[in-house]
This record gives C-alpha cells, sequence and structure tokens, in this order.
C-alpha cells in the first residue's frame, strides 16, 4: 500500500497556557431551559396537551439513557422499558401501599434500576452482540410476568391508581416544569459526558475494544457503568412518570415499550441527548399529528411507517446527526493553538535489571502449539526485534505479552514485577505500550482524542491531569511524529502510514515503559518505511524501550540491537543483531534447507537483504 511520505518532526516552541474560555454555551443553555420551565409553568394547558408534554418530557428521560449505553459505549439494550418500570413502580408502591414521601420512593428506584442495571450488564456483557440482545429481552420478559402475576405486591393487571406527588408540586403544570427542569439537566450532564474521562473510554469501548484495553481501558468495567448509567436514568424517567400520571400498570412497561425507547433515540440520533429529545418529541407527537387519519383503516399505521423509514434511511445517523453535520459545515475554523512542547518521556531508571523477561512462555491452542516455552530478556533501553517466518508465533507472544491471550504456562515480569495474570488495562497501566499489525485507532474520534486517551493511561503522571494538559501532552505526541498541524481532523482523513504514526503517537503519550509494535512497516512504501526507521531511533533515544516485530529485515537489521528468532513457536536463536542474522538456523528458517548449506550460495541477511519468509 502507498501512500504520502510520513512527516518529519520539527523543533517546536514550548506551548502557553491557552486562555480559559466563559461557559458561554452553558449560560446559554441554562437560560433557554429556565424559560422552558417559565412557560410550561405559566401558560394554561389543558389536560390532553399536559399528557403529552409530560408523556414526551418523561420519555426523554429513558431515551437519553439509550445514548449513554448504546450511543456512546455501543452496547445493546433491549430492556429499557424494564428499567423505566422499576422506577415508576417504586414510586407508585411506595407512595401508595406504604405511604412513603414521593422523593425517597424516587431515590429508591433509582436505587434499584441501577442494582439491577449493573448485575445484568455484570452478568451478561462479557457475551455481547446478539447474546446480549437476547439476555436484555429475557429481563424485559421476566419483570412484566412478574408485575402482571405478583399481585399482592404489584396489583397485577389492574395496575397502581392514586400515586401521590411531592408536596410542592401537586398541581399538573408545575409538576411538568419538574419534569422539565431534570430533563434540562440530565442532558446537559449526557451533552458533557463525551468529553469525560469516562465519556471518552465509553468511546474508545465502542469504536475497538482491543486498542481501548491495551491503552488502559477497564473495557468491562467501562460497560457495566455505561448500562447501569442507562439503567439509572430509565429508573428516574419511570420514577417521574408514575408521578406524573398518578398511575401505572404492566402494560406500560412491556417490551413493545423497549422498541419504542430504541426507535425515539435511533431516529433522533443515538449519539446525542439533543436527537433523544427529537426522536422522542417526534414518535409521540406524530400519531397525534395523524389522528384525523386513524378514521381509515390502514392509513395512519402507513404513513406513521414510512415517515420512519423515509427518516432512517436518508439520515442514518438519525435528525439531529444529519443537522449536526451542517452546522460543523458552517462552524468557523477555531484558530490554531500554539506549537505543542517537546515530548517529554520520563523512562524509570531505579532499576538496572531487565524491562522484560519471558520465562517458558507457552500458548496452546487445543493440540497447536502456537508459543512453546519461549525465553527472551529485552534489555532497558534499546530496541529487541522478534523475529521469523509466517506461523512461527510472533503475534501470539505479543498478544500474550499484552494480555489479550492468557498463557498456557510460563511468566512474564514487566520491570521487575509479574504480569502473567494480569489483564491489558492492567499491563498498560504497569507501562505496557502496544501498537498492532492491523491498525486499531477509534475511528469516530479526532487524532487528539485518540492519543488524548493514550495520555490518560492508567499509572502515568498525565492520567489525573485536566483537560488543556492532556490535550497539551497529546499535542506534543502529535508533534514528535510530526503530525500535530493535523491533530484535529478525523482519523478517517489520514493516510495509512499517518494512522500508523497517530498509533505509535497514542501509545507514546502514556509514557510506557516498554512498546511493543506489531508489524509497524506492514503496508508502507519505501519512503515511508524510511522514514520510521528515523522515528524508531528518534524514540529509543528518548529512551523508551521497544520490542518489534517485522518482516522487513531492512528495517529490523537498522535499527535492533537484539534479536529474537522463533520458528513454529520455539526460539531457534537470541543474540546480537549482526550475529544472529547470520547464524545457519535462522537462515534455514527463512530460505530453507538448500540456503544453509555450504556452498549454495546464500546471500547474507546481515547485509541489509530482505528476508520475505516462505
Amino acid at each position: 500500500m502507498t501512500g504520502s511520505p510520513l512527516p518529519q518532526a520539527g523543533v517546536a516552541a514550548p506551548a502557553s497556557p491557552a486562555p480559559r474560555r466563559l461557559p458561554v454555551g452553558s449560560l446559554i443553555y441554562a437560560a433557554l431551559s429556565a424559560c422552558a420551565v417559565f412557560v410550561a409553568v405559566s401558560t394554561p394547558l389543558n389536560g390532553y396537551l399536559l399528557n403529552i408534554l409530560m408523556q414526551a418530557a418523561t420519555y426523554a428521560i429513558a431515551v437519553i439513557g439509550l445514548t449513554v449505553v448504546l450511543g456512546l459505549c455501543g452496547q445493546i439494550n433491549l430492556a429499557q422499558a424494564a428499567f423505566f418500570g422499576i422506577g415508576a413502580y417504586a414510586v407508585g408502591l411506595g407512595t401508595v401501599d406504604l405511604g412513603v414521601n414521593f422523593w425517597i420512593c424516587l431515590a429508591a428506584g433509582l436505587a434499584a434500576a441501577l442494582v439491577m442495571g449493573a448485575f445484568l450488564g455484570a452478568s451478561t456483557l462479557r457475551l455481547g452482540g446478539h447474546y446480549l440482545a437476547m439476555v436484555t429481552i429475557s429481563f424485559q420478559q421476566i419483570l412484566t410476568l412478574v408485575l402482571v402475576n405478583w399481585i399482592p405486591v404489584t396489583h397485577g393487571p389492574d395496575g397502581v391508581p392514586r400515586i401521590q406527588r411531592p408536596a410542592l408540586f401537586t398541581d399538573g403544570q408545575v409538576y411538568l416544569g419538574l419534569c422539565l427542569a431534570v430533563l434540562a439537566v440530565v442532558a446537559w450532564v449526557v451533552w458533557h459526558m463525551p468529553r469525560t474521562r469516562l465519556g471518552r473510554a465509553m468511546r474508545a469501548v465502542r469504536d475497538n475494544e482491543l486498542a481501548a484495553g491495551v491503552t488502559g481501558i477497564d473495557v468491562y468495567r467501562t460497560k457495566v457503568t455505561a448500562f447501569a448509567i442507562g439503567a439509572l436514568l430509565a429508573g428516574l424517567g419511570g420514577g417521574l412518570f408514575a408521578g406524573g400520571f398518578t398511575y401505572v400498570s404492566p402494560d406500560q412497561f412491556a417490551f413493545a415499550e423497549s422498541i419504542v425507547f430504541l426507535t425515539m433515540a435511533l431516529l433522533g440520533g443515538v449519539g446525542s441527548p439533543a436527537g433523544a429529545v427529537i426522536g422522542t418529541g417526534l414518535l409521540i407527537l406524530i400519531p397525534e399529528w395523524l389522528r384525523f387519519l386513524k378514521e381509515i383503516p390502514g392509513l395512519y399505521l402507513a404513513i406513521y411507517g414510512l415517515a420512519v423509514i423515509l427518516i432512517v434511511v436518508f439520515m442514518p445517523e438519525g435528525i439531529w446527526g444529519f443537522l449536526g453535520d451542517q452546522v460543523k459545515r458552517l462552524r468557523p475554523r477555531r484558530p490554531a493553538p500554539p506549537r505543542a512542547g517537546d515530548l517529554v518521556l520520563t523512562q524509570s531508571a531505579a532499576s538496572a535489571g531487565p524491562v522484560l523477561e519471558v520465562e517458558a512462555l507457552s500458548k496452546h491452542f487445543g493440540g497447536l502449539k502456537a508459543v512453546d516455552e519461549v525465553s527472551f530478556t529485552v534489555t532497558r533501553g534499546g530496541i529487541h526485534a522478534l523475529i521469523g517466518p509466517n506461523g512461527s508465533g510472533k503475534t501470539t507472544t505479543l498478544n500474550v505479552l499484552s494480555g489479550l491471550y492468557k498463557p498456557t504456562a510460563g511468566r512474564v515480569r514487566l520491570d521487575g514485577r509479574d504480569i502473567t495474570h494480569l489483564p491489558p488495562h492492567a499491563r498498560a497501566a504497569a507501562g505496557l505500550g502496544r501498537t498492532f499489525q492491523n491498525i486499531r485507532l477509534f475511528r469516530s474520534m479526532s487524532a487528539l482524542e485518540n492519543v488524548v486517551i493514550g495520555a490518560e493511561r492508567p499509572g502515568n503522571e498525565f492520567a489525573g491531569a485536566d483537560r488543556a494538559t492532556l490535550q497539551a501532552r497529546a499535542r506534543a505526541a502529535l508533534a514528535f511524529v510530526g503530525l500535530e498541524a493535523r491533530a484535529e481532523e478525523p482519523v478517517s482523513a489520514f493516510s495509512y502510514g499517518h494512522q500508523r504514526l497517530i498509533e505509535i503517537a497514542r501509545a507514546l503519550a502514556g509514557n510506557p515503559s516498554l512498546l511493543l509494535l506489531d508489524e509497524p512497516a506492514a503496508g508502507l512504501n519505501t519512503s515511508e518505511k524510511g522514514a520510521l526507521t528515523g522515528l524508531l531511533r528518534r524514540v529509543a533515544a528518548k529512551g523508551v524501550t521497544i520490542l518489534i516485530i517485522d518482516h522487513d529485515m531492512t528495517l529490523v537489521s537498522d535499527v535492533a540491537n537484539h534479536i529474537t528468532v522463533l520458528n513454529f513457536g520455539r526460539r531457534i536463536a537470541d543474540g546480537v543483531t549482526a550475529t544472529v542474522l547470520r547464524e545457519p538456523a535462522v537462515i534455514e528458517a527463512y530460505l530453507g534447507q538448500d540456503s544453509a548449506e555450504p556452498g549454495a550460495g546464500r546471500r547474507d541477511p546481515g547485509l541489509r537483504t530482505d528476508l520475505h519468509p516462505a
């Protein structure tokens, strides 16, 4: 694959802190929200319109919960109506049967929805995909059966009437104002969530779970947190719904309602709370607008369905996604920030011992011994290459080292610490950085956002830093690889070679003790490989230890000072580069038996000759 040559980084001036801007957008949003609440409270509304607005406001809160779990984290939840029902029944049964204060009942409903959401997520999110969808559907159906059949507690199909509202909000319009105020706060919090550390973690998990794990994100914990937040917001909407309509019954929280919530999210745009509000409003208002057609059998449903289909087909990102794209095109470009400072990589030199020790490492897939009792040591501060023909076990070894595979046997130590059984995010926190042969970037983010996630690696000094500090660190890493000028561009706008540089910058921003590079030269043309060679030398000059896998022997012989050779999962050579590349066993592994025999006219792989595996 070819592309534009890799850029060379110039000398950057130290960055000055950016001036702090007033939160004008937040102030405008607060003023508009206050106006909406005032109008809802002060304008006379008939009972019909009041009910429509009450339903829209409470449903929108639950749909915003789907924005978190599905839009931000990419996890399917088809039980949102169940959590909505948990909140509603907590308020209904608490105020009617137990005579407890509304706010206490609402808090109990939120706690119940949160706990059930976290439990369901913790027990099922390792499945993912259609399995997760099946489990959430089953949970939804189980809750519906409980609400219908546990008559002594839930009142069964008759439902719970005469639900009490809080003392200051007994009037319907005042209570509507409360619902709108809660909706405004929830929407504001979720709107800003993508720019928080948790939000970036969710987006990273949605885009690429493997890359998220090796950059230090606890993928499982992030999924469970997103699921719990989504359930919490559904419970909040349900509790307010119960107080608004003062009556709940099981049919209001059936599986069909979960589909309605999902449709609302997709219709408006699942990536934003604004889309959730738009989708909720449309799906509640469209049937009312088409009421005059209900006398004609079938026509009402046909037009309703057609409208939804047309929006989904022509606006795949939802209505808000479509509008957002138009606004981005008209938005003026931001002034360029100050040039980034030099990338500082402070490697721990307290220990004079090796940075990585691999002892009798094995990984078996059934009867296949992909890695068989491999041992080697990576000394601190150098570039160590792990080479071998295709199928020799190199990438499997790297996957075991980074925690993507569990070893069958053996031991791995990083900076003297045993990391053999740690998950990927814990190994990243211990100082292990990683890139992939098949580039794994977070595709919905800009280059800067990708590298910011790397800078947030747990255990790194920048992990708890503020946004400005993180961005300065990320810009310094991008400047180091020569891409600072394009920091704000989406990664999809970069060539293949430049995407590799972004992945390397993301790993370097986390200040790793050991950087694992899996085929960094794959897919690069000659000029790009030359630039990559220079980059690796500059990384090593910073004191970063590198363990590299690559088939390009020219690159390996140019940058590596130590080589370990694998063949059929076993180590066949280990030592100084020039010596190893001349060993008969290595030549035989690459070029075949005949090439290793005396007088066969073999070429010396140490003389910058590309050895391509058979």
